[in-house]
């Protein structure tokens, strides 16, 4: 920027000068937002700030509650789906306490477990010191803010302010340090606490929080920003759920699902995705008429291969205007593009030339001869040039899909399970649907993509695991004894077999404990013979 000077400096030499430092972060989810909000003015004539969203709105909460809430900020994770249906959010205080909940401070602290407990009424709300009614009473006794943290520091161990801004700055910087600072409070902490009369067990948890704090936990007034954006992703996704995705999918890459998982969680939430097409799709996604709702167009982006150059060459040529065909004819489109060979052939792979009625294998054999008689500078358009295709066999409806993903990354086809579900069925093993529907302690055999493996420093050696089939999740818990037994399975398969059983939560939450772990290409391979 002109006139601007940057000079990098260590955020810790800032401190210990004593200049006043201001974090500035980007995020992908104010772009998500600020995206979907643009699709719903220019297509649903509704002009909406991300202050102006209907606040409270119980639909919002309620879908919350199911934990339907892929794409939706600080919320989508394996650990916050698992605790949503069990912490039930109903205002916007619930969400602030459910960013801030799934947090290494709480955790470590054992906080979670006591704040739902007395948020069900299963135990009662108690104070370790009547002092700190006020502090604690919005959290239910439990300490989760930062800013509880240093009040309690205050009240109950004779803190000043000044030393419990020293606590909070030791508590942000525990994790960097080899010999924790924070642990040199411990003693004075604790020892003062009990002096006052507070049960040791709970200065001990409360110390074990302010040192899970070091590793990330959470002021309440970020907890809350977070929230609003949090809420306000949640209801695009309730209310406007094509442009809460279409947005999505040109925000990306963000949070914990990728494109093929965005897609096939809107086609099962009833959004229809167009595949991508030279005559009608965009650089980025849009979103066309439907019989329902709005369709989602997949946007040209989405092809592997095309380089900036490529984007600004077909850029040119999109125009603005969306009615009607942009090009008489593929050749009209490589010589009005003049896109080189590799680019030609990603798109043709892709089925971007279906407008011209030819399929995929016609298409990569018809435009490299296009653009051979382009490079010569013959002339182009005669419509017997390249009459002479060989007879090429149309993809089936499983080799579409293979082809979509590897160029790509998504399908608008379906399912790569899908076509395995005949031979799972007869195996005895069943889809996510099926496996949701189950009572607690049913034995079970799953096989799924692995979206996401997770194993968290606080979780004690557990890895948690999500498969994602045709039919939508399932959450897998791998102990780790199994999770070692199985370590090179359960680290490089990309279809993945779970033999285990079923745990259900009172609040419905469905997870499979893993007994083993199979790579399910070679083992349905040798079932099926």
């Amino acid at each position: 920027m002109p006139g601007r000077t940057v000079i990098q400096w260590d955020k810790n030499d800032i401190e210990d000068l004593r200049l006043f430092k201001v974090d500035l972060l980007g995020l992908g989810a104010l772009t998500h937002v600020h995206r979907a909000l643009d699709l719903i003015r220019d297509h649903y004539g509704r002009a909406l700030t991300l202050a102006t969203i209907p606040a409270e709105d119980p639909a919002t909460y309620a879908m919350l509650q199911r934990a339907d809430t892929v794409g939706v900020f600080q919320i989508e994770s394996r650990a916050q789906m698992a605790m949503l249906p069990r912490l039930r959010p109903e205002t916007f205080y619930d969400l602030v306490i459910e960013v801030a909940l799934v947090r290494p401070g709480p955790i470590q602290g054992d906080m979670v477990h006591p704040y739902l407990r007395r948020r069900c009424g299963e135990e009662p709300v108690t104070f370790p010191h009547p002092d700190v009614a006020r502090t604690l009473g919005k959290t239910l006794g439990v300490p989760l803010f930062q800013e509880q943290v240093m009040r309690l520091a205050i009240l109950l161990a004779d803190y000043s302010p000044g030393e419990a801004d020293r606590l909070r700055r030791d508590m942000g910087s525990s994790f960097r340090s080899t010999a924790s600072k924070i642990d040199a409070h411990h003693d004075r902490i604790v020892g003062r606490m009990i002096t006052r009369g507070v049960e040791p067990e709970f200065a001990e948890r409360l110390f074990a929080q302010i040192r899970g704090f070091g590793e990330y936990g959470f002021p309440e007034s970020h907890a809350a920003s977070f929230a609003i954006i949090a809420y306000a992703s949640a209801w695009l996704r309730r209310h406007y759920l094509a442009a809460f995705t279409c947005a999505l999918l040109n925000a990306q890459p963000m949070g914990f699902y990728s494109p093929a998982t965005i897609v096939d969680d809107g086609k099962r939430r009833g959004l229809e995705f167009r595949p991508i097409d030279v005559q009608r799709s965009r650089w980025e996604c849009t979103l066309e008429p439907g019989p329902k709702d709005m369709a989602i167009r997949m946007g040209l982006s989405y092809v592997r291969g095309l380089s900036i150059d490529d984007r600004a060459a077909l850029e040119a040529e999109l125009g603005d205007d969306d009615e009607g065909p942009r090009f008489k004819s593929a050749e009209d489109f490589v010589r009005r593009t003049q896109i080189g060979r590799d680019a030609l052939h990603a798109l043709a792979e892709a089925g971007a030339f279906r407008a011209f009625g030819i399929h995929r294998r016609e298409a990569i054999w018809k435009i490299r001869g296009l653009q051979a008689q382009a490079q010569d500078s013959l002339r182009l358009g005669d419509p017997d040039a390249l009459d002479d295709l060989p007879l090429f066999a149309p993809l089936s409806r499983k080799e579409a899909i293979v082809w979509d993903y590897k160029r790509s990354g998504h399908s608008t086809h379906g399912h790569p399970m899908a076509a395995a579900r005949p031979l799972l069925q007869r195996l005895g093993m069943l889809d996510a649907s099926a496996v949701r529907a189950l009572g607690d302690g049913a034995t079970v055999e799953v096989v799924g993509v692995p979206i996401c493996r997770q194993r968290p420093g606080t979780a004690k050696g557990v890895t948690f695991y999500t498969l994602e089939d045709e039919a939508g999740f399932v959450n897998v818990v791998v102990w780790a004894a199994v999770f070692e037994r199985y370590a090179v399975v359960a680290k490089t398969a990309v279809l993945l077999g779970v033999s285990g059983r079923v745990q259900r939560s009172r609040e419905g939450v469905v997870h499979v404990i893993a007994d083993a772990l199979w790579d399910a290409r070679a083992q349905l391979r040798e079932r099926a013979s």
